[in-house]
């Protein structure tokens, strides 16, 4: 006997849909340049009323939790682990490249949540995230070298940053090849001083 296939009210399916447009829009929003996006100029590419992005989100600040989360998960599906057993030059080559791939996916986003996160409780939970993954990443790949020197893997995350890729792509002027390889210099100096050295 098969069990029925649960039916989605239309309504709930028509809500989830607008919220999605509504989240869409934000994330396209900023990631196309627009730092400061207005609830008019969000509800306007969603296609919706203004009313109709009040009804789903609270405050600007449940938008902003919605959308980090959203990049969060477009970022978690395009990630695969660097295998751990390769040579630590190779490890490095692949993390840098992955990091300056990603730093650059997410330098609009970053940059517009960087006018709000002062002020936003959300905004600053999913940066904190977002470290913490960093960390969980390079401590995984870089065991060996890293072991339990905590200063060490402080170091690895601070190189690979955003904040540090931003200041080499901008204030610094670098193109991102050079940029990407200023990252493997300084990795590639940090963990030559760690355990596995």
């Amino acid at each position: 006997m098969t069990t029925p296939t649960p039916r989605v009210d239309g309504r709930t399916a028509r809500a989830e849909r607008t919220r999605k447009a509504i989240v869409d829009a934000h994330v396209t929003l900023i990631t196309s340049g627009d730092l400061r996006p207005t609830a008019d100029r969000i509800a306007k590419t969603a296609g919706v009323s203004l009313r109709a992005l009040w009804s789903h989100f609270a405050d600007m600040e449940a938008l902003f939790s919605a959308s980090a989360q959203r990049i969060l998960d477009q970022r978690d599906q395009s990630f695969t682990p660097i295998p751990a057993e390769l040579p630590l030059a190779e490890r490095i080559e692949r993390y840098c490249a992955r990091r300056a791939r990603i730093n650059e996916a997410i330098g609009p986003a970053a940059r517009a949540s960087a006018l709000k996160e002062p002020f936003s409780p959300a905004l600053q939970r999913f940066r904190r995230h977002h470290l913490e993954r960093i960390r969980d990443e390079a401590a995984t790949l870089f065991a060996a070298e890293i072991g339990d020197d905590k200063v060490l893997l402080d170091a690895v995350v601070a190189v690979v940053s955003f904040n540090t890729w931003d200041t080499m792509r901008n204030p610094m002027e670098l193109a991102v090849d050079d940029a990407r390889n200023t990252m493997r210099r300084a990795i590639t100096a940090l963990l030559g001083s760690g355990r596995g050295a």
